[in-house]
């Protein structure tokens, strides 16, 4: 039997959240949800198995969701681990994706914003005919974002 479940928020940990979280405002119309957190202390260590832990950050409203939908959380750890290099095939989290109007336009907005791409444009069809036209950008910290389009 299924748990009862709702899908709420993904989350992100950045070394500026500040400055991650602004660019997803900035570029993808995310909107804040009040208040920011800051969490420190017996009972976040005990959640986290993390000694001395530190968490700050906030959830962004995810844009066509509505007011009630699901939200990206950008956190900063203290402490925070080294990252890794950014690969679209590693296991666990791969990638957040937005669908737009213009895939290579919304490309040059995320690069001219501090993404990089990672890829080439394509596009691939369906068994239904309906084809996606899509490409892999990054984030200013390397979080995979998949940008689409979808067509008949």
């Amino acid at each position: 039997m299924a748990l009862s479940a709702r899908y709420v928020h993904t989350n992100l940990i950045a070394a500026d959240w500040r400055a991650l979280a602004d660019f997803y405002q900035r570029i993808f119309g995310c909107v804040p949800v009040p208040p920011e957190r800051d969490f420190q202390g017996e009972k976040l260590e005990a959640g986290t198995r993390l000694p001395g832990a530190h968490l700050r950050g906030m959830h962004l409203r995810l844009p066509g969701c509505g007011a009630d939908g699901p939200t990206l959380e950008i956190f900063n750890y203290t402490p925070l681990e080294p990252r890794s290099p950014t690969a679209v095939n590693r296991p666990g989290f791969g990638h957040i994706a937005f669908a737009v109007d213009d895939v290579p336009a919304a490309r040059q907005t995320v690069i001219d914003a501090g993404g990089r791409a990672l890829g080439d444009i394509v596009t691939l069809q369906v068994a239904t005919g309906a084809k996606v036209t899509w490409c892999y950008v990054s984030d200013p910290e390397g979080n995979l974002i998949e940008l689409q389009a979808w067509s008949a």
